[in-house]
């Protein structure tokens, strides 16, 4: 009988910036809404507020000598470094981003060259047959490089892969804006390479990636400030919150149980679930109707491992920074061991949307 190729993580590599923005941080701070009136009340009652919905209490920024390129790299090495690989391997750098490289107080960003090519440079690459490229994908953006970097093993096109979520969030949001208190920066990676020959129990199971670009597309958008004397040509990340949780809450369900059931794996043995720190109430009211379309209302402990509350969301870092935290045993009650299938889940900026489901 032949053995089914599979893609494996070998490594996972993550960098946590070093700023430390807490809640209070913004208790003096004014807001104003989208039609550019001062909101009323007290701030730290915003503040609080925004607390208790989105389980954020602190988030990380970059300081202002380091970029997104940078902590690519940053984490790109701890990845190798686990994987135990020579970087002159890997066929492909797959970086995903939003932003590229937003220096501080910046108000235009810079993605040429790509911030892959840049890492792969930092990286002291020279195998002219390691292709770098990025990837926009919204907040699903380092899932989809996984996808494709499946895509290039199971074809045949490559053997490793280095797969990498970076950005500087807090460098394109308007901090007049309440929603400018969920993002944060940050980087991830992993390092996916082919199965060995004769494994066929670990590696990446099936996938789903869907976009709904018809009414959805402008979700979340760039626009500009609130502050009513803002330069109306400088442009910030924009989001409507309410129909952002609206979307996740119908359609991420939906391809979580279409990537499970393709798999042909029960619900039941789902170990851990990697869901894009977005916001603690939308995470769970996710994570819930999930189980819901299996008819389970009796929810796993510890089935959700999240740092949104000390690291906010920092979009396509979220995911691979959670599970190298995990698969290090840096986060409390949540571990991984060997036959433990996960699935990793996304949404964001398209609208789209991805779930893969993996064997550890």
């Amino acid at each position: 009988m032949l053995s089914v190729m599979k893609s494996v993580i070998r490594g996972t590599g993550s960098f946590i910036p070093a700023v430390i923005i807490n809640n209070s941080d913004f208790s003096l701070h004014d807001f104003y809404d989208d039609r550019q009136q001062r909101i009323t009340g007290a701030s730290g009652e915003i503040v609080r507020k925004f607390e208790k919905v989105t389980g954020i209490y602190a988030r990380r920024y970059a300081t202002s000598d380091l970029n997104a390129s940078d902590m690519a790299t940053l984490a790109s090495k701890i990845a190798l470094k686990d994987a135990g690989i020579d970087p002159e391997t890997l066929d492909y750098i797959i970086v995903a981003h939003n932003f590229g490289n937003v220096s501080k107080d910046a108000i235009q960003s810079e993605a040429v060259p790509s911030l892959a090519s840049k890492v792969k440079q930092s990286l002291q690459i020279k195998n002219p047959s390691c292709v770098a490229y990025d990837l926009l994908f919204g907040c699903p953006g380092w899932i989809q490089g996984v996808i494709q970097a499946d895509c290039f093993i199971k074809a045949g096109l490559a053997n490793k892969c280095l797969i990498v979520g970076t950005e500087t969030l807090s460098r394109v949001i308007d901090r007049y804006d309440r929603d400018s208190m969920i993002f944060s920066d940050g980087a991830g990676a992993i390092v996916l390479e082919k199965s060995a020959e004769g494994d066929i129990q670990s590696g990446l199971l099936g996938s789903v990636a869907q976009s709904y670009c018809f009414e959805e597309a402008e979700f979340i958008y760039m626009g500009k400030s609130n502050f009513p004397e803002s330069d109306p040509n400088v442009r910030y990340m924009k989001m409507a919150g309410r129909k952002v949780y609206e979307f996740a809450l119908k359609t991420v369900p939906l391809a979580m149980k279409q990537c499970l059931d393709s798999c042909g794996v029960n619900i039941r043995d789902l170990k851990k679930i990697f869901i894009h720190q977005a916001n603690e109430k939308m995470d769970n009211a996710i994570i819930k109707e999930f189980y819901a379309l299996y008819n389970i209302t009796d929810l796993p402990s510890f089935i959700m491992p999240m740092n949104i509350h000390e690291l906010g969301n920092s979009s396509v870092a979220t995911v691979p920074t959670l599970l190298d935290m995990v698969r290090k045993g840096v986060m409390p009650g949540h571990s991984l061991a060997a036959g433990d299938t996960i699935i990793f889940a996304s949404v964001g900026a398209g609208m789209n949307i991805n779930a893969v489901c993996y064997r550890v």
